[in-house]
């Protein structure tokens, strides 16, 4: 099947779950790679109602069928709004309309390793975010459930968003590492003219989802807004000595994590575990930022620097981390004594937030014209898989 350009709505909502962004970009075939314009991007805020609900499914021990089901049909509604909004105000930039929407879903849990159920081993995962709904709403077909591919076929189903990094970033003669910062942070990195089948990719850990969860226990705001309260505190070392020794940092790409790892629970055995050390509820959230950062830095240290090969190495940070300036400031400090250059994805002229929502509109379109959307380097998987499901109008 010839492939044509297409200009295609990506839609994300991350593990944070405080809302969802929209990427509107125009795809172009190329020789080597497909050629990407972004049209458009918005940021919208989950309703206060649907948040609670989509955190209390997240963290639910057990929750009734019909409580998932009609999550999963509010989130569809929710995204084409979402959608919907975006062209109305950048109509004059989207002058062909969209022709596909690919949308992630809001993962309610991904077990990435394989357990024990039922008498067999598995791995698996779940988004929400019924992709009838968008499509009938806009009359678009949409490309959804883009990660139980990977993981059929030995993956880890993350991180997805390598293709994009790869495409958009790949150098001849500049190493690039790609950092997001959502509620968990990944990196892709690409050495100095290597190709797709040999970059690097894995999750770093924890990005926002402890500083927020914190910040929202102690200081009841949704999160610390250009890391100012992280400023005021202190690193308790002791604190943060001991939580580097958590076993996820132990394991060897390719790895992912989520909620299981650091939600809920683990944010709150940090917080009794800081009240031990200092009363300053600051201190608490400085720690925190300090895990995200040193963990990155840590992560890069082990297991990309050396394959890095002594090339000028730019470290190019996007995701809602990228506006924390503490957290900035601390990453910076660290990771240019490692030979890195720290920038802003804005810098590349694609903005820190749009950037895993275009990653979606880029990986509906290799689905469209059933091309490979996963990297086995990045997630494990044993072969190159066509990512997703359509849903037609």
């Amino acid at each position: 099947m010839s492939t044509k350009a297409m200009t295609i709505a990506g839609v994300m909502s991350g593990t944070s779950a405080d809302g969802i962004d929209v990427a509107v970009v125009r795809i172009l075939p190329g020789r080597q790679r497909a050629k990407l314009t972004l049209l458009a991007h918005e940021g919208f805020p989950y309703p206060a109602a649907l948040r609670n609900a989509i955190l209390a499914a997240m963290n639910a021990a057990s929750i009734s069928t019909a409580e998932l089901a009609r999550l999963n049909w509010r989130l569809g509604l929710e995204y084409a709004d979402a959608i919907r909004r975006t062209v109305a105000k950048h109509g004059a930039r989207i002058e062909t309309g969209i022709d596909l929407i690919g949308c992630h879903g809001q993962t309610l849990y991904h077990q990435a390793r394989t357990k024990r159920y039922a008498g067999r081993n598995l791995a698996c995962t779940w988004q929400l975010g019924e992709p009838a709904v968008i499509a009938q709403a806009l009359r678009v077909p949409v490309v959804s459930n883009f990660r139980p591919a990977d993981m059929a076929a030995g993956g880890q189903g993350a991180p997805l968003v390598s293709l994009l990094d790869y495409v958009l970033f790949a150098d001849a003669k500049r190493g690039r590492v790609l950092q997001n910062i959502g509620g968990i942070a990944n990196l892709t990195a690409i050495p100095a003219g290597a190709g797709a089948d040999t970059l690097i990719a894995f999750d770093t850990g924890p990005g926002n989802m402890v500083i927020d969860a914190l910040v929202q226990k102690l200081f009841d705001k949704p999160y610390d807004r250009n890391g100012a309260i992280a400023a005021r505190g202190k690193v308790i070392p002791a604190m943060l000595s001991a939580e580097l020794r958590h076993r996820y940092y132990r394991i060897a790409p390719p790895r992912t994590a989520g909620r299981e790892e650091f939600g809920r629970e683990y944010a709150e055995s940090f917080v009794a575990a800081c009240k031990k050390h200092s009363k300053n509820p600051e201190d608490a959230v400085t720690t925190a930022t300090a895990l995200t950062a040193e963990s990155i830095t840590r992560s890069y240290a082990r297991f990309v620097a050396p394959k890095m090969q002594g090339a000028k190495v730019d470290y190019i940070v996007s995701g809602g981390g990228a506006r924390n300036r503490t957290l900035m400031m601390m990453l910076e400090e660290r990771l240019t004594s490692l030979g890195c250059e720290l920038a802003s994805i804005d810098g590349f002229g694609l903005p820190a937030e749009a950037k895993e929502a275009a990653a979606f509109a880029l990986l509906a379109w290799q689905t469209w014209y059933r091309l490979p959307g996963n990297v086995p380097a990045a997630t494990g998987a044993e072969r190159a898989v066509v990512l997703g499901q359509v849903t037609y109008v």
